[in-house]
């Protein structure tokens, strides 16, 4: 089932999903021009602090997004298009956003949308051409995508039957719609383990995307950022060979305790490449800066590091942007933001398919065909 949303409630809840997706968006949009920098060279380039702001990428655009945001908005749509053909928290998800994949590799693989050649390359947002566009896709994500066969995944705990050894960070990027998905904690974590085999088999890079989407889980239904912690966690010790993902984000806790967040302190918990270390420098930014007013500052900490810039800055801002809502992000930055109104209109799409008086049109199905 997926919990309905009353009238009363889903204003709050939208502002919510709102938060999450455009948070993610502002925070891979900041951090996507330095991503490939040393802190050393981004504090040559932009002053001590380093970047303060939305800056120009080498094609001199400012407020691109990456494969960050991309990947995380077909997980929204695949979510919408399995609920609305199963009429609830889908049983058999993972085909589902394995499709809505599908569809995103066709964006990596061609300048505009090709013919579909099934039922299931139909869709909304596959004919949105400013998605067209290849933004340093991962490898793994990539040639997951690209092996074609049928995919079941493997009982947590063991390696996945896609790039087993792979647990890069684009496992956790793009999960976060998991978490406003289902209806418990539990489940999304399930749900976003199960289908980040889809491209990484490794039961680090798939248990840090369960525990990400939780964590997301309990900052939309009104949970504080500790408590979401606190709760994922202890979800993570209940699955075989949780330890890595374990002991990130104690590291992660540990830190934030001690005050005075640095550049160097993020750098203390890795590059950001793999899963883990994504998920632990985010929830240590989030931790650090943890208020509304503070969004913008948690993000800038998130992104200026010798690493993985743009998967930080996309976590914490989805998790940010979850616990605090729309009217937290800044403004001046949201002003730029490539893909906004387009972002916007799916987190409302996905907040009106919660709703208890939703109802399945055929301009609903025009938008967001079944499976």
């Amino acid at each position: 089932m997926i919990v309905r949303r009353s009238v009363t409630d889903l204003p709050k809840y939208r502002s919510r999903l709102r938060g999450c997706l455009l948070g993610g968006g502002l925070g891979d949009a900041l951090g996507a021009p330095v991503e490939f920098d040393s802190m050393q060279a981004i504090r040559r380039q932009y002053g001590f602090t380093g970047v303060t702001g939305l800056v120009p990428d080498l094609r001199g655009r400012t407020g691109l997004v990456t494969d960050d945001t991309q990947m995380t908005l077909f997980t929204v749509e695949g979510l919408i298009r399995a609920a609305t053909a199963e009429g609830g928290f889908p049983k058999n998800g993972a085909n589902a956003v394995r499709h809505a994949y599908l569809r995103w590799l066709d964006t990596q693989q061609h300048s505009c949308p090709p013919p579909p050649d099934d039922v299931f390359r139909n869709g909304r947002l596959r004919e949105q051409g400013w998605l067209y566009s290849r933004r340093a896709p991962g490898n793994a994500c990539l040639s997951g995508l690209r092996q074609g066969q049928a995919f079941a995944a493997a009982p947590f705990g063991e390696p996945g039957p896609v790039n087993s050894g792979s647990k890069g960070c684009g496992t956790v990027m793009r999960s976060a719609p998991f978490g406003f998905h289902a209806p418990d904690a539990r489940q999304a974590f399930d749900l976003a383990a199960e289908c980040a085999q889809i491209t990484h088999g490794h039961p680090t890079g798939y248990l840090a995307a369960g525990a990400f989407a939780a964590l997301v889980h309990v900052v939309m239904e009104g949970g504080s950022l500790t408590r979401a912690v606190r709760e994922a966690m202890d979800l993570l010790a209940t699955y075989p060979s949780h330890e890595e993902t374990t002991e990130a984000l104690r590291a992660a806790v540990s830190l934030a305790e001690r005050g005075d967040p640095t550049p160097e302190k993020v750098e203390s918990l890795g590059g950001a490449w793999i899963a883990e270390e994504a998920l632990a420098i985010s929830v240590y930014c989030a931790l650090s800066h943890p208020e509304p007013g503070d969004l913008g500052r948690a993000l800038l900490l998130a992104v200026n590091h010798s690493g993985d810039s743009d998967s930080t800055g996309a976590v914490c801002g989805n998790l940010l942007g979850a616990l605090h809502g729309e009217a937290a992000l800044p403004t001046g930055w949201l002003a730029h933001l490539e893909g906004r109104a387009a972002i916007t209109e799916l987190a409302d799409d996905f907040a009106a398919h919660t709703a208890e008086n939703h109802t399945i049109t055929e301009a609903w199905l025009a938008r967001y065909p079944r499976g």
